[in-house]
């Protein structure tokens, strides 16, 4: 990387069907040294802030180097984890240490320089090809942007802030409000903290959807057994906008007795 001191080699790697910038897990607890070795701790934090393979990381498995000298050492298979960006800043922060830091400013600032536009000036060609796009597409914006105006008439009157994913759907013909966390759940938007299959669900955001389209409220509830730490689901704007266009795609687990008309009674009495 360019003028851009290399802290922490950064590979780009094809996660869930997409090239993206990643890290190897190896390198990174190398640098914010550790004490645990890295087998124990990768796996532990994993387990820790939910993430998920295939979305935040993938395994490759590759053969380890001998030592250089030794007669008796031979390679040998293991397992590399290669993070996302996100997971890496996360994983460096929860560290609470100076290298924690100094490793979390450098990806924020690695990720500054690969999202950073480029300033090439496009040629003649490439101008009128354009112009000709924006002509063939301008009826078809309309119509989006007629469909744009209506979603966020519908969101002014539907989304308050501070309401859960389920408070939201409430105001929705025909949704299994039952069924919702178990929906975001599917779509890697929430996990289940809570290891016994026994008890109620304990639901925290997965780093893909936190602060972006959901947030989290710890608090401490009190029953006949005793304190236990909960978190109240928020939604964010636009995790509402995620979720109502998921409605009006007929994606949201419905119930039985749904009439197949998408409205909601906020809504339709505003209209």
């Amino acid at each position: 990387m360019s003028k851009l001191h290399q802290l922490i080699t950064i590979e780009t790697k094809n996660i869930n069907g997409g090239l993206i910038p990643t890290v190897n897990a190896r390198d990174l607890h190398a640098f914010l040294e550790v004490g645990k070795d890295f087998t124990t701790w990768i796996k532990d934090r994993i387990n820790q802030y939910g993430f998920v393979e295939n979305q935040d990381y993938i395994i490759v498995e590759n053969l380890s180097s001998p030592k250089s000298g030794s007669a008796k050492s031979r390679q040998r298979l293991m397992k590399d984890y290669y993070i996302s960006i996100d997971m890496a800043k996360e994983l460096s922060m929860v560290e609470r240490n100076e290298k924690g830091k100094q490793a979390r400013q450098y990806f924020i600032e690695c990720e500054r320089r690969i999202l950073q536009p480029q300033t090439l000036l496009p040629t003649t060609k490439e101008l009128a090809l354009m112009v000709v796009r924006a002509e063939e597409d301008k009826e078809k914006l309309l119509l989006e942007n007629k469909n744009l105006t209506t979603e966020i008439d519908s969101l002014k009157n539907l989304f308050q802030v501070g309401m859960s994913p389920v408070q939201f759907c409430k105001q929705l013909n025909g949704v299994n409000i039952n069924q919702v966390n178990l929906f975001l759940e599917s779509r890697h938007f929430l996990y289940d903290a809570e290891k016994d299959i026994s008890k109620a669900h304990v639901w925290r955001v997965h780093s893909y959807a936190r602060d972006k389209y959901l947030t989290e409220s710890p608090f401490i509830m009190t029953n006949d057994y005793g304190q236990r730490q909960c978190y109240k689901i928020v939604l964010l704007k636009k995790g509402a906008s995620w979720l109502y266009n998921q409605y009006l795609k007929s994606k949201l687990p419905m119930k039985k007795e749904w009439n197949g008309e998408f409205t909601h009674d906020k809504y339709s009495q505003v209209a």
